[in-house]
């Protein structure tokens, strides 16, 4: 019966001994961790201030090369690159202004010459085709106060003596021929209106198209030499076609 208190009373003393070396050692180890700690949090502090200077170098980049090029109107020749878009909306709104946009000056007197030829057409057109319509229009209603297709009468005739059934249709001939012709020049102004907004759009996309040595075309005489044959020995002449991609 006097084992057990012994027993106990040593156990008591070991643990009291794990104890204090537990307590003893754990400020040591919290010694050796701190620094760890420390060290991480300095190396993660290095690691965020790198991003940072990286993300700020790519920024300041991004910038410069942003100010590389621009698709403002008046931007300097160096860093113009028009947008097709703007090309599109600015030949959309007036014809011409997307050419001047792209400043592809020397296509002006071209848009404005066709222009200025089809307006001339439609206003040439409609003119006749109006004149020719009221002379139609007053022949064929009978009434003796409309008689503006005697200014229509041909040299030599008057209006008692002429053949008013052959006139009507030559009077409706005439109307129609400049009707059709006036309609054309309209659907040839549309067509010119939206062709020269397909060429802004087409400048503006290939502005910064390579044209190096790289991508050319180069055609060059070649004398080529027979072989074989009934001509032999002789030579002929034709043209080589070379296209470097």
């Amino acid at each position: 019966m006097m084992k057990v208190p012994g027993i106990l009373i040593c156990l008591s003393i070991l643990f009291g001994i794990v104890e204090v070396e537990g307590q003893n050692h754990s400020p040591e180890q919290q010694r050796d961790t701190v620094p760890v700690l420390m060290k991480d949090s300095t190396v993660m502090q290095m690691s965020d201030s790198v991003s940072v200077k990286r993300d700020s170098i790519r920024t300041k980049t991004d910038k410069s090369l942003v100010e590389i090029t621009s698709d403002k109107f008046f931007a300097p020749s160096y860093m113009f690159s028009p947008s097709p878009r703007k090309a599109v909306i600015f030949s959309a709104i007036f014809p011409g202004l997307g050419q001047i946009y792209n400043r592809k000056y020397w296509k002006l007197p071209i848009v404005y010459g066709a222009f200025a030829g089809l307006t001339y057409a439609i206003t040439w057109n409609n003119g006749y085709y109006q004149d020719y319509l009221g002379a139609y229009k007053d022949i064929m209603d009978d009434n003796p106060a409309t008689n503006r297709w005697h200014n229509m009468l041909p040299y030599g005739q008057d209006p008692e003596s002429v053949d008013t059934q052959w006139f009507t249709g030559v009077l409706k001939q005439r109307k129609d021929y400049y009707r059709r012709y006036r309609d054309l020049s309209i659907i040839g102004t549309v067509g010119v209106y939206l062709l020269f907004i397909v060429d802004a759009y087409v400048d503006a996309q290939l502005f910064d198209f390579d044209m190096g040595p790289d991508l050319s075309m180069r055609v060059a005489p070649v004398l080529i030499g027979r072989e074989k044959g009934i001509n032999q020995g002789s030579t002929s002449y034709g043209l080589q076609l070379n296209i470097n991609f």
